[in-house]
């Protein structure tokens, strides 16, 4: 066999070579490792950081938009107004009105995940405050008594006591907490 023999001078230059290129691939690898870790926690700070006000303000201004919408429908003199069905019964009356709050309610009911809780507990009492009207004025009318009947008899009762109805104050609430979202 035969061995290498190599001098001082080139023992230690292989020996500098050797300690580079090392510290070089050293150097590389924590550099790598250092910026895969400040990717890894800048995504996890965006994964769980909240969605920015602005990216949901959109969301919230609809909801609040179509909540007025709602408010506005079921308004009774205006819901009075749209279900104009001649030769119904009060009891037929009463059902299709009470029908009619509560399938504009469930159609908007996911809307309150965008909207402040008071707002949404407002509209929610105006659901039920109707219902109740059309219910308690419906139990007070002869069982002969027509649709137009109960109609009348509930416009007459909102006439005569106009803070009766909430509609226009939940309208007003609405409007100041979409307008608080523009400012």
């Amino acid at each position: 066999m035969y061995l290498l023999e190599l001098t001082p001078t080139q023992m230690t230059i292989s020996i500098v070579i050797a300690l580079v290129l090392g510290g070089a691939l050293a150097y590389l690898f924590w550099k790598q490792r250092k910026e895969a870790k400040e990717l890894l926690d800048q995504h996890e700070k965006l994964k769980s950081a909240p969605p920015a006000p602005h990216a949901t303000q959109p969301l919230q201004l609809q909801a609040y938009e179509r909540l007025m919408l709602l408010v506005d429908r079921i308004a009774l003199p205006n819901l009075i107004s749209r279900t104009n069905a001649t030769g119904l019964s009060a009891k037929d009356m009463q059902l299709l009105l009470t029908q009619q709050i509560r399938q504009e309610f469930e159609y908007n009911v996911t809307q309150q995940i965008y909207v402040t809780h008071e707002s949404w507990e407002a509209v929610r009492n105006l659901k039920d405050q109707n219902l109740l009207i059309i219910n308690q004025i419906a139990s007070f009318l002869p069982a002969e008594s027509t649709g137009q009947d109960l109609s009348r008899a509930i416009l007459e009762m909102l006439m005569q006591n106009p803070k009766a109805s909430l509609h226009n104050i939940v309208a007003d609430v609405l409007s100041y907490e979409a307008k608080k979202l523009m400012v």
